[in-house]
């Protein structure tokens, strides 16, 4: 009854507050985003949901679209901005995707959506993430982030699916909120570029 019903209310309940609540901070993050990405303070990219269902992440723009002579995006700490940095040392980046949950397309909890491009490196243990909708936060989010591995973090990622539940989602929050305010683990890690997968991580 939680998975099929009141996980999904309780999306809408809590997405609906967080973005009332935080809707001074996304004005002044939005603002502050038009000077320093020159008028593009979003970023958008497609990504798969549930059931590998393609749909448009929304996040708040932490870097430039600077490329080099040939073309090519400059490396990661080339393009991060400063402020950049900082919304993503709180996870403040993360703040648009209520909207992702609003819509249906996440949800607060889940298995992070990755790249579309990743999706034909799976194994079978490993689709199984996308059985549920992919989340804002998540079993892996809080056990490590981007300092772990990629087998790590879709065991975690598995873990969560296997044993979905509304306490195991309480306290994902919980310890999501605690770090988040704690300045620990998981807003440290995520300023830390992942590795690409390439099947065999």
């Amino acid at each position: 009854m939680y998975k099929s019903f009141f996980k999904r209310f309780l999306d809408i309940m809590l997405a609906a507050f967080g973005l009332i609540f935080l809707s001074p901070v996304i004005i002044v993050i939005t603002i502050i985003l038009l000077f320093v990405t020159n008028g593009r303070p979003f970023f958008f990219q497609l990504r798969p949901g549930k059931d590998e269902k393609i749909f448009k992440l929304v996040k708040f723009k932490s870097m430039t679209d600077k490329t080099d002579t040939n073309g090519e995006l400059l490396p990661y700490s080339e393009r991060i901005t400063k402020f950049g940095s900082f919304i993503r040392k709180y996870s403040l980046d993360e703040i648009p995707q209520l909207f992702n949950v609003l819509k249906g397309d996440m949800s607060l909890i889940g298995p992070r959506p990755l790249l579309i491009k990743y999706l034909p490196l799976y194994n079978n243990t490993q689709k199984q993430r996308h059985t549920v909708k992919p989340g804002i936060t998540g079993w892996a989010q809080i056990n490590g982030r981007n300092a772990i591995s990629w087998n790590q973090k879709f065991e975690y990622d598995i873990h969560y699916v296997n044993r979905l539940n509304f306490a195991m989602d309480s306290k994902i929050i919980y310890l999501t909120m605690l770090k988040v305010l704690k300045k620990e683990g998981v807003n440290q890690q995520k300023d830390i570029p992942m590795e690409p997968f390439n099947g065999n991580n």
